[in-house]
Parts: structure tokens; sequence; C-alpha cells
């Protein structure tokens, strides 16, 4: 119990951080009234809009009064338009899970076989061409591949829709651009965790027992490298959620992304502050997740506690 409760608390501390950081900094790098209202308004406009959006008040006393209106569930109103924040933001979550969810599992699909494949063959050519894959696909930034990919399918050989999100096929290139990079990272953390596995000497006694070498691989060589790899799932998730920001950009995809740049490029606070607490909620929960899992793969970590 001490060790849920502990992660549990570390990840309320965690947040309460991000929170803090993420208004601040909003805050302090521009003037939301002289960017909304345009550098040329009149200073008793400029006024009038601090005033009714509370800006004109300490920082400190604004974020305690964020807070206070997060923990009833107000999430603030957009100061563009005046709507609700959180219905705005929340309606762009299935879109953005449309591309993110299938990122996830073909990540998953592509990053573990390949990793597994490359251990199991260490230091052949197949590991060499799986090795420099996966480098390749972790050091491309995500807006060149999502580019090279529409110029590719989209312009000269014209089987895909470069951007939007009118149909199924629309998905495609968004997809294997946001889960290319989280594959090949996949595949590396997998295979060092194999071959750290492999080289164990519970592996070779199984060996020597007579057990059947893939026999061996699945009973006692994954389980025990799993760890690793359900930690960099667990990373994923909000990290493929804060990566949909630039290839939501590059394909015009109607989700949080495209949301999220549109609201900092206009200063509307309420709705980036959101937008960012909602990605660091997922981050949180989803490496809470990950640590309350390691219990269950790992009792020794049950049986310690926090330590």
């Amino acid at each position: 119990m001490s060790f849920a409760l502990h992660r549990l608390v570390r990840a309320c501390l965690t947040l309460l951080i991000v929170v803090a950081l993420a208004f601040f900094i909003l805050r302090l790098s521009a003037d939301p009234a002289i960017v909304i209202l345009g550098p040329d308004a009149p200073p008793a406009a400029i006024a009038a809009f601090r005033e009714a959006w509370g800006l004109d008040r300490s920082l400190p006393i604004q974020f305690l009064d964020y807070l206070s209106a997060i923990l009833r569930g107000d999430f603030g109103r957009s100061m563009i338009n005046g709507a609700p924040v959180l219905p705005l933001v929340l309606e762009r979550v299935p879109v953005t899970l449309e591309i993110m969810l299938p990122a996830l599992l073909c990540a998953i699909a592509v990053g573990v076989p390949a990793g597994i494949s490359a251990a199991l063959r260490r230091n052949t050519l197949a590991d060499r061409c799986i090795m420099a894959a996966s480098v390749a696909g972790f050091t491309m930034p995500s807006f060149v591949l999502g580019l090279l990919l529409v110029l590719i399918f989209a312009v000269e050989l014209g089987w895909l829709p470069s951007g939007g999100n009118d149909h199924w096929q629309s998905a495609i290139l968004p997809v294997l651009t946001l889960s290319a990079g989280s594959a090949a990272v996949l595949a590396r953390f997998t295979r060092s965790a194999m071959v750290a596995v492999l080289g164990q000497p519970y592996i070779r006694t199984a060996s020597a027992k007579g057990l059947l070498w893939p026999a061996v691989v699945r009973r006692h060589a994954l389980p025990n490298a799993a760890i690793p790899v359900v930690t960099m799932v667990g990373f994923m998730v909000g990290g493929l959620l804060a990566g949909a920001v630039v290839t939501e950009s590059v394909f015009s995809w109607p989700g949080l992304g495209r949301l999220m740049v549109t609201s900092v490029a206009s200063r509307d606070l309420a709705v980036v502050q959101c937008i960012l607490l909602l990605v660091a909620s997922t981050m949180i929960a989803s490496n809470l997740t990950v640590d309350l899992l390691y219990g269950v793969l790992d009792p020794r970590l049950r049986r310690g506690g926090s330590q």
C-alpha cells in the first residue's frame, strides 16, 4: 500500500509543479492584452482588458485564483471568444486520439519485434540494419518526415491525401509520422533489455536443462525484459500526445495540436493552460500506471515499498 501511496503523492506534486511552471511562463512571456488587442490599442482599452481578465493583479494572487478555480472544475474561458475552455479542448481529444492510439499500436507492433529480432541476432547484418533504421527514425525530426511522406505519397504518387481528416486514408500519413520515432526508440530499448537478459546465468541454466531455445526466450527472457519496455511505453503515451502538436500542424489535422499552436500564437492563456494540464496529466497518469505495474512485474518492489 505504501508503494502505491508514495507514487500517488509524487504524481500529484509533479502535476502541481507543471501547472505552476506553465502558468508563470505563459504570463511572463508576453502580455495577452497587447497581443490580442494589438500594440496600437488605446491604453484605456488595454487596461480594461487586463482588469476584465484579472491580469492587473499580482501573479501569486492570479495563480492562487487559478488553482482554486481548477479545484472547482472551472478551467477558465477563452480570451478570444469568451467560451468555456474545457468543452473546447475536450471536443478536440477524440480527433487527436484517432491518430495517437493507432500510432502507439504501430510503434509497439514494429518496435518490440524489431528489438527482439535484433537482440536474438546480435552483431549480425540484420542487427546492424535494424539499429541503423532505428537511429534514422529517432534522429529525423517529425516535421521533416511528415513533409517527406507528403512529397512521396501525396504529391508524387497521389496515393494518399496530404492533409485534413475527411476520411480514414487521411490518418495514414499522420500515424506513420507520429509512430516512427517511438518505434525506433522502442526497438533500441527492447534490444538493450533483451541483450542484458540473455546474458544472465538463469538463461544458460534453462538452456542446459534441455529447454528449446524458443521456449527459453518466451518463458524466461521476454518476461524479465518486460520492465524497461513497459517503462518506455508509458513514456510514449504522453510523448505521442505532445508530439501531435507538430504532426497535426504538418497535416492540418484538427486536433489538440493545432488548437495548441493557434492558442499560443494568439496568447489565449486559458486554452493553452488547459491543454498543457491535459498533456501533463496524461503523462503523469501513464507513468503512475507504469510504476504500479512494476509491483506486478517485480514483487520485490512491492515488498520494498518506496525504497
